[in-house]
């Protein structure tokens, strides 16, 4: 059981590190949050930085419940799952993505 939430944790860190990723994007920020944000070169940064953590983190993750061959295969399955994912949502709902960045809502009173 244990193993399975580490895995469930490995798969949501990689959504969220890809989330991240596509959000330090100016043209995915405008989407996702509207031209009403704009995006300081400060918070992309911030972006890339979490975004690259909690891809790391997964990998950790996967390595904890698995040897390093099977992990590897489990993390880069679940790259290119959540890489897949953050597409539609930016095809499809792009100001669904804003959940991501709930800091940036709060402080615009957007809300959304």
């Amino acid at each position: 059981m244990l193993d399975a939430l580490l895995l469930l944790a490995a798969v949501a860190a990689n959504v969220a590190g890809m989330g991240w990723l596509a959000l330090s994007m100016e043209v995915h920020w405008d989407e996702a949050l509207g031209n009403a944000t704009p995006q300081s070169r400060r918070t992309a940064v911030a972006l890339r930085v979490a975004g690259a953590a909690a891809l790391v983190g997964s990998l950790a993750l996967c390595l904890s419940v698995d040897h390093g061959s099977m992990a590897s295969l489990v993390w880069v399955m679940a790259l290119a799952g959540a890489a897949f994912g953050i597409t539609l949502t930016l095809a499809w709902r792009p100001r669904t993505l804003g959940i991501l960045v709930p800091w940036v809502l709060a402080a615009t009173g957007t809300g959304r």
